[in-house]
């Protein structure tokens, strides 16, 4: 089938407005959404419009307000900021712990070994990714290594500083089965295959934060594995793993670990106390969820 030319022209935002308003959305203040309109594009809003429209067309459910999804746009920038916060936490640690381990196992040029990997073709791209993350890096560490040595890469605990969380998240993918692989993913209590899931995943919402996308009630296009058992406190297993709440639990389950006192439960029921109006369901969080022992209580929990 041939695809068509997509030529539909650009509308202004007062356009915008009235369009929206015979679609059947009300304005509190219009004067204001025309200056929230002119910073937040109609294109960006239309996901936070969606929960009010009707299924059937696209009109909006009666009494549906602009005020009301521009709510949720900012439950959902908070929600970000806040996730984006504790990811940071997670990264530095994972990055610390594949350079202990691996290093001491291997040697600390160990990631410019192709035998310490399952692919080679791999191995040959991450290799890539961290000279061209290098190559960007204005890090006084890095550039002072650089002008006073010949080998083409820093060790990995430096290296590693300046790579991304993704290369990091396929680096631990790609490595050879074996003892460091899972004394790795051991630290955390979890399985090495979990681990690698896990991680791919959390990278993956990371980016979604980075890039300011919708993440609140966004069903993820990445499914994380599902532990067969876990070694620390973690939650009944969700109906939809593709929703936002499995992550946020994963990334508690991280946290036991990483920052044993974390305040992200209490900050997070605080920001729905904000936000009343927010559907945790679409969240994909079950019913009495604030229940859950790793909800109310992140103090770390051997089972």
């Amino acid at each position: 089938m041939s695809k068509q030319i997509y030529n539909q022209p650009q509308i202004s935002v007062s356009e915008q407005i009235q369009l929206l308003k015979s679609e059947g959305l009300s304005f509190k203040d219009e004067k204001r959404a025309f200056h929230l309109l002119q910073n937040i594009s109609m294109f960006r809003m239309k996901s936070y419009l969606k929960p009010f429209r009707q299924h059937e067309s696209h009109q909006f459910k009666i009494g549906s307000t602009f005020e009301e999804a521009y709510n949720i746009y900012k439950f959902d920038s908070e929600l970000r900021k806040m996730v984006c916060s504790e990811l940071e936490k997670i990264e530095v640690s994972v990055r610390t712990q594949l350079s202990l381990i691996m290093s001491d196992a291997a040697g600390i040029y160990w990631f410019e070994d192709s035998a310490n990997f399952r692919d080679a073709n791999r191995h040959s791209s991450l290799l890539k990714s961290l000279d061209e993350e290098l190559h960007r890096s204005d890090d006084d560490a890095i550039v002072a290594f650089q002008q006073n040595y010949s080998n083409k890469f820093p060790p990995s605990w430096m290296t590693f500083e300046v790579s991304s969380f993704g290369t990091l998240s396929m680096m631990y993918r790609w490595l050879n089965a074996g003892l460091s692989r899972r004394q790795v993913a051991k630290f955390y209590g979890l399985s090495d295959t979990v681990m690698e899931s896990w991680l791919h995943s959390i990278v993956y919402v990371r980016n979604i934060c980075a890039h300011h996308s919708r993440l609140w009630n966004r069903r993820l296009s990445i499914n994380a594995i599902v532990p067969r058992r876990t070694n620390l406190t973690f939650i009944p297993i969700p109906s939809d793993t593709k929703k936002v709440y499995y992550v946020l639990s994963i990334i508690l389950y991280f946290l036991q670990t990483v920052n044993p006192n974390t305040t992200f439960p209490a900050r997070f029921k605080a920001l729905l106390n904000k936000y009343p109006s927010i559907d945790v369901s679409a969240m994909g969080f079950p019913t009495n969820w604030e229940l859950n022992s790793l909800w109310t209580d992140i103090t770390t929990c051997r089972i």
